[in-house]
């Protein structure tokens, strides 16, 4: 190429809009879990971490900050740079049942959608050697003996609400016994602590089923039987509360990103839940994949907020 030529392409290349390079991470990303290690968000956490970590592109490290019914771990999360390096979890209903607390300790808008991940129905359950062997027993011994005890995974989180919905249904009474977390709330179950627990069907599935079961499951919260616990009656069957009950599990990140980065994450996430291996990784793991995109996440956190607002302040 002659010295006129040359010239020519450079002012060419100098007078052309620079285009920058879509924005992905440029190391590891901090995943925020409002619970302790070992508990059921926990263990989603991880598994799908692992897995995306071929679409972002750099490791994924789980960050548990336990304590105060998550809201240690989410105060953390919205006060979190908005710069791509930090996302973390949610769980609805919790987070939008601390959200509508007179003094609430952060806001729905200050967390921005990415995807739901999993969606898991809730159950009552009792030890495996627990006298009632029905919800109906279980009811009956309750109205005779309002003192009986349930653990929980934190004052008004998840697991509260199921009790408190199971027992208002019923009309009976209880003492809610709080622990730190799922994983925390069943172990007291399993070594005798308490009468009867509420947690979610993948919480409780290895400990139900096996040679050894130390848990029995009473009762579902929905409107048709699980596919996990075909002999287990709904409450709706019984009588009580007759809606779905559970819990999502989301990924947020820190409000004020850019668009680029949500776009980024969007994808990302959106890639990997759709990635045929990972969604025989979550049915191995008993785990109810249920991908939503930002916008379906955005409008399930207003419908949790309503929930909140028309069912859940009227339980306490």
């Amino acid at each position: 190429m002659n010295k006129t030529l040359l010239g020519l392409a450079l002012a060419a290349a100098m007078a052309a809009p620079m285009t920058a390079s879509a924005w992905a991470p440029d190391g590891e990303v901090t995943v925020i879990v409002a619970y302790k290690a070992g508990s059921g968000t926990d263990t989603g956490a991880r598994l799908l971490s692992l897995k995306a970590e071929k679409y972002v592109g750099k490791p994924l490290v789980i960050q548990n900050l336990p304590g105060a019914d998550g809201k240690i771990g989410w105060t953390e999360l919205v006060r979190a740079k908005p710069d791509g390096r930090t996302i973390g979890f949610i769980n609805l209903p919790t987070f939008t049942t601390l959200t509508a607390l007179s003094k609430p300790p952060f806001k729905v808008n200050q967390v921005v959608p990415i995807a739901n991940h999993l969606t898991e129905t809730g159950v009552i359950v009792v030890k495996a050697d627990s006298p009632y062997k029905t919800l109906k027993s279980l009811v009956a011994a309750m109205k005779k003996k309002p003192t009986m005890r349930a653990s929980t995974n934190g004052t008004k989180a998840s697991n509260h609400t199921a009790a408190q919905l199971f027992a208002r249904s019923a009309g009976v009474k209880y003492k809610a016994v709080p622990y730190g977390g799922t994983a925390d709330q069943l172990l007291a179950l399993r070594q005798g602590e308490v009468d009867f627990s509420c947690a979610k069907v993948a919480d409780v599935t290895k400990l139900v089923k096996g040679d050894n079961p130390e848990l029995r499951v009473l009762g579902v919260f929905d409107t048709k039987r699980v596919a996990d616990f075909p002999d287990v009656p709904t409450l709706r069957e019984l009588g009580y509360y007759p809606n779905w009950y559970g819990s999502a599990r989301a990924l947020v990140a820190p409000a004020g990103i850019s668009k680029e980065i949500l776009n980024f994450y969007v994808k990302a996430f959106a890639d990997t839940m759709k990635d045929p291996e990972v969604i025989e990784a979550h049915k191995k793991a008993r785990l109810n994949l249920d991908y939503k995109d930002n916008k379906e996440l955005g409008a399930l956190l207003k419908s949790q907020q309503k929930f909140c607002k028309d069912v859940i302040s009227k339980l306490y």
